[in-house]
């Protein structure tokens, strides 16, 4: 049975590459699997039939042979267990490699998250600069860790696995903040994520998708 994903009908990230569809797709096409795309409205995905597949009204959902899953973490943990090529074999590189998702979706994304929102819904406040500084105080913090972590190597482990395609997949949501390139090992690593082709062919998918809803 075809995979089904959903994804935005006119995604708020103008096409690039940041709604979490995109981590679904990549995963996806690192392991060669078809899959089609419903694409919803804000409106559709706060209706019934969207709250029984996702009860948090959000995107990505996938659906297949009756299985259905949200969260995208949980969507490509189920697609690099059931495909090869996004998990190693070996038990113990199997293991760090999983801990690199949950890092990346637990301890990295979090911070990112709240400057993302704090730059949309709060920069009226005349705290929001304060909160800023404190925001990409505690991103520093982390990115100081990962950069530490990774050194000079091109991916977290020995070969790209499930762990890297969500950490860049985090970290790509700061490369207009300026905060990225302060540090060229993670700007390198999340270039040799951009090169993978099966990002790039995630990207367009997804790039697609915008430029038709703009063009209506």
């Amino acid at each position: 049975m075809t995979i089904t994903i959903t994804a935005f009908e006119k995604s708020p990230d103008r096409g690039r590459g940041l709604a979490r569809d995109m981590r679904v797709r990549w995963a996806l096409e690192e392991v060669g699997q078809p899959y089609e795309v419903r694409l919803l409205s804000f409106k559709a995905m706060k209706e019934p039939a969207h709250l029984a597949l996702h009860p948090f009204g959000q995107i990505p959902t996938y659906e297949e042979d009756g299985l259905v899953l949200f969260e995208s973490g949980s969507i490509v943990f189920h697609i690099a267990e059931r495909h090869a090529g996004l998990l190693p074999d070996d038990a113990k590189a199997r293991a760090r490699a999983i801990t690199w998702m949950f890092a990346a979706l637990s301890t990295v994304e979090p911070p990112i998250i709240d400057r993302a929102i704090a730059r949309i819904q709060e920069r009226d406040q005349i705290w929001y600069q304060q909160r800023l500084s404190m925001i990409d105080e505690r991103i520093h913090q982390r990115l100081n860790e990962l950069s530490d972590r990774l050194g000079s190597a091109d991916w977290l482990e020995d070969a790209f696995s499930a762990g890297d395609l969500l950490m860049i997949s985090v970290l790509l949501r700061l490369k207009d903040s300026g905060l990225l390139q302060e540090y060229p090992n993670l700007s390198a690593y999340v270039a040799c994520g951009e090169a993978r082709p099966a990002y790039k062919r995630a990207f367009e998918a997804q790039l697609a998708v915008f430029t038709a809803a703009s063009a209506d």
